[in-house]
């Protein structure tokens, strides 16, 4: 198959993902193709979440899209009817990041039963979490010396962390294909990260 005739599959199999989520699929559709203009897709993750919010039931859905150029984040969230609006309402955003500027991509993986892991065994679980510097978590503490009786103020000590964007994904709760998904794409991403970086 020729590079053109594989772009195409993989438009179609990101239009057809976003169907098959079932969440408000012409609005996100169109969200995402905006956000991508003419760019051919190299690859994306379709992820649906649900969440349990006091008496109400709320749904979310993250698309991530890889194109030769950058990397795109949509997020669509349901509201129920509210003081802004006496009918439930979805609101869409959608996010393009140049490659360069991907500055982490981790990838956690949860393995059960680690002694007989096999390689090419899918992980139970994994937590995929993307910074480009949009967002930083800071965390500090005290600062303190080796000497148990000193009572001086020493400041404070952190880290920061780069914190976009994570995304859990999990067999149990979405299906071994879209851990499967997962793993292709945080490698389709580290490895457009890589190139986009000589």
């Amino acid at each position: 198959m020729d590079g053109m005739a594989k772009t195409s599959t993989t438009t179609q199999g990101l239009r057809a993902a976003i169907e098959r989520s079932g969440y408000y699929p012409a609005l996100v559709a169109e969200a995402v193709e905006a956000a991508v203009g003419g760019e051919p897709v190299r690859s994306y993750l379709v992820h649906q979440e649900t969440t349990f919010d006091q008496n109400e039931v709320r749904r979310h859905v993250t698309v991530l899209v890889l194109t030769g150029n950058r990397f795109i984040v949509s997020h669509t969230d349901e509201q129920a009817a509210d003081d802004t609006s006496p009918t439930p309402y979805a609101t869409t955003s959608t996010e393009s990041v140049k490659l360069g500027r991907i500055s982490s991509i981790v990838v956690s993986r949860v393995v059960a039963n680690p002694e007989q892991y096999k390689p090419g065994t899918l992980p139970r679980e994994i937590v995929l979490t993307i910074g480009w510097g949009a967002v930083s978590r800071l965390d500090l503490e005290p600062a303190a010396c080796g000497d148990p009786n000193c009572e001086a103020d020493h400041g404070y000590t952190g880290s920061s962390t780069a914190d976009d964007l994570s995304l859990r994904v999990s067999e149990a709760g979405d299906g071994p294909e879209t851990v499967r998904q997962a793993l292709a794409f945080a490698q389709a991403l580290s490895e457009a990260t890589a190139d986009s970086s000589r």
